[in-house]
C-alpha cells in the first residue's frame, strides 16, 4: 500500500512541474510571438518615435557588486537620442526609498554620456516593468515609444505595452552571459509568467498614477 501512495505522489509531483514547465513555455512563446521582431540590435534598424523609456537598473547590486546590465542600458539609450531616434528620454525605475534611487543614477550616467539634461525626464514610480510602460502613456502622454533594455527585458516590455495599446519597439543592449546572470535569467522565466497573467487574468494596474507630466519633446 505504501508504494502504490508513493508512486501516486510521484505521478502527481511529476504531472506538477511538466504543468510548470508548460506554463512558462507557453508564457514565454506568447511574449516573443507579439514582441521579437519588434527587439532590435541596431539602432540603424529601430523606427522614430517621440520618446524613449529607459527601463530601471541600479549601477550595483545589494551585495556592492557592479550591476552588469546597467551601464550597457543606458550607452544604448545615448546612442539611439544622438542618432535623432527619439526626442527626449524617459529614465524609469525604483525609487522606493530615500535610499535607493534608480532614476537619478541613470540620468547622471546619461548627462556623462552626452544627453542633454533638459532631455531626461525621471519616472521615479517605475517599481515594476508594468508599471513603466502604463505610466508612460498615462501619466507622460506617449502612445508611440522605444524602450531600451536588454532582449529578454524589451520582449516582455513590448508586450506589455502592445497590450496597453502603446505602439512600441525595443532597442536591445548589449546582453550579459547567462553564466554570469543565472539569478536574472531564472527570475524572468517567472516575470514572463506574472506579464501574461497582468494582462490576461488580473489586469494589474500601476502601484501609482498621479497628475500628467510634459516631456520635452521641442
Amino acid at each position: 500500500m505504501l508504494k502504490v501512495i508513493q508512486h501516486a505522489w510521484k505521478r502527481i509531483l511529476l504531472i506538477g512541474v511538466l504543468a510548470v514547465v508548460a506554463m512558462i513555455w507557453g508564457c514565454e512563446w506568447r511574449i516573443e510571438s507579439v514582441a521579437r521582431q519588434r527587439c532590435l540590435d541596431a539602432v540603424e534598424g529601430v523606427p522614430e518615435a517621440p520618446v524613449a523609456v529607459v527601463l530601471g537598473a541600479a549601477p550595483r547590486l545589494a551585495d556592492g557588486r557592479v550591476n552588469l546590465f546597467f551601464r550597457p542600458r543606458l550607452e544604448a539609450a545615448a546612442r539611439l537620442f544622438k542618432a535623432g531616434k527619439v526626442k527626449a528620454l524617459i529614465v524609469s525605475g525604483d525609487n522606493g526609498s530615500k535610499d535607493y534611487d534608480e532614476p537619478t543614477e541613470m540620468k547622471r550616467v546619461l548627462i556623462e554620456l552626452g544627453v542633454p539634461e533638459g532631455k531626461i525626464v525621471c519616472d521615479f514610480a517605475g517599481f515594476r516593468t508594468l508599471d513603466s510602460i502604463v505610466r508612460a502613456k498615462e501619466v507622460f502622454g506617449q502612445s508611440r515609444l522605444i524602450v531600451v533594455s536588454q532582449r529578454f527585458h524589451n520582449e516582455r516590455a513590448v508586450y506589455l505595452a502592445r497590450a496597453s495599446g502603446v505602439e512600441a519597439w525595443g532597442l536591445n543592449a548589449k546582453d550579459v552571459p547567462v553564466a554570469l546572470s543565472l539569478k536574472t535569467f531564472l527570475r524572468e522565466k517567472l516575470a514572463c509568467v506574472k506579464a501574461v497573467l497582468d494582462v490576461n487574468v488580473l489586469h494589474t494596474q500601476p502601484k501609482f498614477l498621479g497628475e500628467k507630466v510634459a516631456v520635452p519633446l521641442e
